[in-house]
């Protein structure tokens, strides 16, 4: 073996270790079993974190247990340090092109949304060392690893999804709320103010009466005696049903539209794999895949498969779209 033969081997030992890491975690599928291991072995690492800050907080727990929360803290700490550090390494194996720089892709991952969830998971622990903190705040931070169940939730997933695609949607409602909000606010103020001074004293405590009402909670501690109070009161409540019905609604539109989009993407992918008129095995892998990706359940990939099949949307020959009769 020639001594530049060396480096070049262990450049590709590297990298395929690298690319074993990246697989282990889920980077080309959940499909296989042993990826499936540390999945659910980070789920439960999560789930038992949260509870433990939960059964933390209760003072007789946390005097009785103590070194045990406090051992398993550690742990956790050191498990899911290890998670962002191979993440961090194998992040040049993700396939857009934007990581693959050694450096600068590594940054750009560094700041995508799951990189600073796994950062914020230890990062409270880490601070603990170096910047006097109250303990109680470090121990309620650790909540903040539960977001980390947001890569293995296709709910979590559909609606970061949704977010994205109803931006402007849900800008303008949040907007239109704004606007609401301070209008009422500085109504009841006017109306208000001078009857009641100490409990209406200016419009940014309006303001919090405003919120109560407009969400229909009404707590009750601040209530509008004056006639044109009670009535602004009855007109904000009666609003308040509308605006949250507005968000509502965007929501439920783009839930909809989002698992429509997610269909239609898993049948042009059967579509792609019934080309040659029949499914390997390697395409099946990959169809099954694509379903986890898109999260969508075995029976709707079932029906989008038999109906494919039965009722081919375009030509194996020429690729043209099929019209059926039925306008299906």
């Amino acid at each position: 073996m020639t001594p530049a033969a060396t480096p070049h081997k262990t450049r590709h030992s590297r990298r395929s270790l690298r690319r074993t890491v990246y697989h282990m975690l889920g980077g080309e599928g959940h499909s296989d079993p042993w990826v499936k291991a540390v999945d659910w072995f980070l789920i439960a690492m999560v789930v038992l974190n949260v509870l433990a800050v939960v059964l933390e907080s209760v003072e007789h727990l946390s005097i009785a247990h103590g070194p045990v929360f406090h051992a398993f803290d550690l742990f956790s700490v050191m498990v899911f340090s290890l998670e962002y550090l191979l993440r961090l390494w194998t992040a040049v194996e993700l396939e857009d092109r934007r990581f693959h720089h050694p450096l600068a892709g590594r940054l750009r991952w560094m700041i995508s949304p799951m990189a600073l969830i796994d950062l914020l998971a230890v990062l409270p622990f880490y601070l603990g060392m170096f910047v006097q903190l109250d303990l109680r705040a470090i121990r309620v931070l650790r909540v903040l690893r539960v977001f980390k169940l947001g890569r293995y939730s296709m709910a979590m997933s559909v609606m970061v999804s949704v977010a994205r695609q109803e931006t402007r949607a849900i800008g303008a409602v949040l907007f239109v709320m704004l606007v609401v909000l301070i209008f009422t606010s500085s109504l009841m103020y006017l109306f208000e103010h001078r009857a009641q001074p100490h409990v209406f004293s200016d419009i940014p405590t309006a303001m919090w009466w405003s919120v109560v009402t407009l969400t229909t909670l009404g707590y009750g501690d601040m209530v509008p005696i004056t006639p044109m109070g009670r009535m602004l009161g009855g007109l904000t409540a009666i609003l308040g049903v509308g605006m949250i019905a507005l968000p509502t609604g965007v929501l439920a539109s783009g839930f909809s539209e989002q698992i429509r989009l997610r269909r239609e993407e898993y049948r042009e992918a059967v579509a792609r794999a019934l080309e040659d008129g029949a499914i390997s095995r390697r395409q099946r892998r990959r169809l099954d895949e694509a379903r986890l990706h898109l999260g969508l359940s075995e029976d709707e990939a079932a029906s989008i498969l038999e109906q494919a099949v039965n009722h081919p949307d375009h030509c194996p020959h020429c690729g043209g779209l099929i019209h059926h009769m039925d306008g299906s």
